[in-house]
C-alpha cells in the first residue's frame, strides 16, 4: 500500500497524493464537503441553492449517470450554470458560456484590516446595492451564508466588498470583491482581499481565487498580490432535456445574476480552448505544502463524449464574471 504523506495547505493538513485535485472540480468537492450542509443532491449531481450560488456540479461530467442525476435534480428544461464541463450529452443544450482561470495563493501578505467591518444578514440590503453599482458577478439574497465577507464603510456607507465563496476541502475561494467607483484608488479592494485571506489562513485553509480569462487587468493585479495563475477551464450555461415543467422555470441567469456564468467567453493561443493546468505552474510554491513528490495539477474532469456541433448548441459570448471576483477582481 503506498504511503501518504501529510501535506499542508494554508496550514491544513491535507492526504491526499495530490492537494490541489479538489480545484479541478471545485464546486463539486465544496458540495461534497464544508458546504454540504447548502446542497441540494440527487446521485451524483449537487446544486446549491439559486439564491446561495446558481451553480451545479457533477462528481464526474464524464460520467452519463450523473448527467441524469441532474436532470432529475433540476427538473425538465431547466437551464443551470455548471463548471469545469466542455460538452453536454445528447438532448442537453449549451445556452451559454465563457472561459475563466483559477489562481492560488503562493505569497500573499494575508493580514487584518482594522477599518473592515463583518458583514451579516442585516447588511444584505447595502451589500446587493453596492453589487448593483459595481457589478462584480452575481451576489444573491444569501450569498452571505457562504462564508466571511468584510466591508469597508465610509460615513456609514458601505463603499468596498470581499469575502468568501465556495470551500473545497483545505481551500478557500475569496469572491466578491468590489469597491464604490468614487472610492477606487485607494487600495481597499487589497486590503481586504488580504484581510479574508487572514481569516482563511487562520482556520487552516488555502486562498483561491477565479477570474475571467481575458481579464487580464484582473489577473495582473492578483498577481502582483501574491496569486499564481494555476490552470483555466469552462462555464457553460446548459438546459436540461425536455420541456419546462412550468413557465420561467430556471436556474440560470436572470434579474440580479448578471448575464452570464462565471467568466467571459475566451480561447487560449491559437483559438484552441486551452483548458487545464497553467503552463510553468509548481505546486512547491503553495506555502506550507512544500515539494510535492511526484504531484503536479490533475488534468481535469473528461469531457462529454462530443457529438460534434448542435444547433444553438455553442457557447456564446457572455458579459461579465460570475463569481465574487468582478471584472475589476475576480471571476470565477
Amino acid at each position: 500500500m503506498a504511503q501518504q504523506t501529510e501535506l499542508r495547505g494554508g496550514g491544513a493538513s491535507l492526504r491526499p497524493t495530490d492537494p490541489f485535485s479538489v480545484l479541478d472540480n471545485a464546486v463539486w468537492a465544496a458540495l461534497n464537503g464544508p458546504h454540504a450542509h447548502l446542497a441540494q443532491r440527487v446521485g451524483r449531481a449537487a446544486r446549491y441553492p439559486d439564491d446561495v450560488y446558481a451553480f451545479a456540479a457533477l462528481a464526474d461530467p464524464g460520467d452519463p449517470a450523473a448527467w441524469a442525476d441532474l436532470r432529475t435534480l433540476v427538473g425538465p428544461g431547466t437551464t443551470v450554470r455548471i463548471k469545469p464541463v466542455e460538452d453536454v450529452p445528447e438532448g442537453w443544450e449549451i445556452v451559454g458560456g465563457g472561459v475563466g482561470v483559477q489562481l492560488v495563493d503562493t505569497a500573499l501578505r494575508a493580514e487584518p484590516a482594522p477599518e473592515a467591518v463583518r458583514l451579516g444578514p442585516d447588511d444584505v440590503p447595502e451589500i446587493l446595492d453596492l453589487v448593483a453599482r459595481t457589478r462584480p458577478g452575481p451576489f444573491l439574497r444569501r450569498t452571505i451564508r457562504l462564508g466571511t465577507y468584510l466591508g469597508i464603510r465610509d460615513r456609514g456607507r458601505l463603499i468596498a466588498l470581499a469575502g468568501e465563496r465556495l470551500r473545497p476541502p483545505g481551500w478557500t475561494e475569496i469572491s466578491a470583491v468590489c469597491t464604490d467607483p468614487a472610492h477606487r484608488g485607494r487600495g481597499l479592494a487589497t486590503r481586504l482581499v488580504r484581510a479574508v485571506a487572514a481569516g482563511i489562513r487562520e482556520r487552516g485553509d488555502t486562498p483561491f481565487l477565479h477570474a475571467a480569462a481575458d481579464n487580464t487587468n484582473a489577473i495582473r493585479l492578483y498577481e502582483s498580490l501574491g496569486f499564481t495563475l494555476r490552470r483555466r477551464s469552462p462555464v457553460l450555461v446548459v438546459r436540461s432535456p425536455g420541456p419546462a415543467s412550468r413557465p420561467g422555470s430556471s436556474s440560470g441567469p436572470g434579474p440580479g445574476r448578471g448575464p452570464g456564468p462565471d467568466a467571459d467567453s475566451g480561447t487560449g493561443p491559437g483559438g484552441s480552448p486551452g483548458f487545464g493546468p497553467a503552463p510553468g505552474f509548481d505546486p512547491s510554491q503553495v506555502p506550507g505544502l512544500g515539494p510535492v513528490s511526484g504531484a503536479a495539477p490533475g488534468p481535469g474532469p473528461r469531457p462529454a463524449p462530443s457529438r460534434g456541433p448542435r444547433p444553438g448548441s455553442r457557447p456564446g459570448p457572455v458579459g461579465r464574471l460570475d463569481p465574487g471576483t468582478s471584472r475589476d477582481a475576480e471571476a470565477l
